[in-house]
């Protein structure tokens, strides 16, 4: 569980890392990307640890997998709360998608 929570918690800085800026439009470039690269900083010291810990659990396959699934679920929130952006049926049907390869990828065959 815990190795759930980093996972989250590195998301969230990994989505403002790389999309953030985008409310920003007239701010230079090269002061976005080092902003970016700070906050893709703090992310990375939650992600190594949560994917430590979660290997202990979990296959890499596995992780990668509910990585997706945490990135996609924390971008749909931010896209519509942070970015004002509106959330369209095809996005919710793409997220089942998501979910049913999560499905295949711990079912026990």
């Amino acid at each position: 569980m815990l190795a759930i929570v980093l996972l989250v918690i590195s998301n969230i800085f990994m989505t403002f890392a790389w999309y953030g800026h985008l409310k920003y439009k007239s701010t230079a470039l090269p002061v976005v990307i080092l902003v970016s690269w700070l906050i893709a900083f703090v992310e990375y010291c939650f992600q190594v640890p949560a994917n430590r810990i979660g290997s202990n659990y979990f296959s890499a396959s596995q992780l990668k997998i509910i990585q997706e699934v945490i990135t996609l679920s924390v971008f749909g929130v931010f896209s519509v709360l942070y970015l004002k952006e509106s959330f369209k049926w095809n996005y919710a049907a793409s997220f089942v998608c998501i979910l049913a390869a999560v499905f295949f990828a711990f079912k026990k065959f």
